[in-house]
């Protein structure tokens, strides 16, 4: 038996393939990893180098929207879940091309629907029953909450608020309708903000222990008092795992810390581990870094995550409080500099001057 993960040198599943590896129930199915990734400028091998030698996992150059390569895979290999990781997940690069989000959330997640149906009804009965299809969204699907409003719950209205959130609504309404009308078996995950190590830095946390390091301005926009739900992503990767184990078909799940944090507490607590842990020559505090630049269009307020579903019926609760799972990631960056200035290349210098000067 295989698992197929589709997006496995990106940030949550590169951490996920790395966690089943080493999970105990997955070497007890000895289960082999076929990881299908288009390696665009978020996705590298080098998350993954530490596995080049491992019989466990299998690595595929491709891109999910390919139906005759997905096609010969899963003939090929017979996998018995697909963990559908394969997205573009940066609100601030939708802005300036939507039609990549597009391509690849929508356009791609139906190629790869339509392909699994294909071959999916050519299975036994039995084998039919066991195949599990697991989509991983986002809490972004459910727009942005008032400062009283209550967390987003499973049945929370869908209300997207940038071509991001709007590309991965679409691609979550197709999951489902693939299950409604084709009785494929598949199980989609809303997932909060996560942070880790091996994160692209152009989301919030990474960029800022870069650029602090790097004795660069921390732009944080507008005025900071964003909130987000932040969940470690060593927690949500047990949380996947739990849920290709036990999850039931057609449900869906939320995912999330319960930890409500404003981003410049963030930026501040970063700071203040940097200042604690890599004090700067001079004595200053990296706080002295921060700059607030012009906030970003349609940009949503508030994130919080109700998980009581997932608490309750597979007995899921973060391991890691947002301070201990911070400093981990902290600690890891500064373990890890090679990997971060091979992953910060010209072009990743260029867009980040451009998007922040705007």
């Amino acid at each position: 038996m295989t698992i197929l993960v589709t997006g496995g040198a990106g940030f949550i599943g590169g951490n996920f393939i790395r966690h089943i590896l080493a999970s105990p129930i997955q070497k007890l199915l000895d289960e082999p990893i076929i990881n299908l990734d288009k390696m665009t400028y978020a996705g590298n091998m080098i998350s993954l180098k530490d596995y080049n030698d491992n019989k466990g996992l299998k690595t595929i150059k491709g891109d999910i929207g390919d139906s005759n390569l997905v096609l010969g895979i899963l003939n090929t290999h017979s996998p018995r879940a697909i963990i559908n990781f394969a997205a573009e997940t940066h609100v601030d690069r939708s802005l300036h091309s939507p039609k990549d989000f597009i391509q690849t959330n929508i356009v791609g997640t139906h190629s790869l629907l339509q392909t699994t149906l294909e071959w999916w009804t050519l299975l036994t009965v039995a084998e039919q029953k066991d195949f599990r299809f697991i989509h991983i969204s986002t809490d972004e699907v459910y727009g942005s909450l008032g400062k009283d409003e209550n967390p987003f719950s499973e049945d929370s209205r869908y209300q997207p608020n940038n071509p991001y959130s709007a590309s991965k609504a679409a691609s979550d309404h197709l999951v489902r309708a693939y299950h409604q009308t084709y009785g494929l078996p598949v199980i989609t995950l809303h997932c909060s903000n996560n942070y880790g190590p091996y994160q692209f830095p152009e989301k919030l946390i990474p960029l800022m222990i870069h650029r602090a390091l790097q004795g660069q301005s921390l732009p944080v926009y507008g005025d900071g008092q964003h909130i987000r739900d932040w969940l470690y992503v060593d927690d949500n990767c047990r949380a996947i795992e739990m849920v290709l184990q036990n999850g039931q078909v057609g449900e869906t799940y939320n995912i999330g810390s319960q930890q409500e944090i404003k981003n410049i507490d963030v930026v501040h607590l970063i700071c203040k581990i940097l200042d604690r842990d890599c004090p700067k020559q001079d004595g200053s505090s990296y706080q002295s870094q921060i700059t607030f630049v012009k906030d970003r269009l349609g940009h949503d307020r508030r994130y919080a995550m109700n998980t009581q579903k997932i608490t309750s019926s597979l007995s899921w609760s973060p391991h890691e409080s947002f301070e201990t799972g911070l400093e981990k990631t902290i600690q890891w960056v500064l373990e890890n500099a090679e990997w971060t200035d091979t992953m910060t290349s010209g072009d990743y210098r260029q867009w980040i001057e451009k998007q922040y000067q705007e």
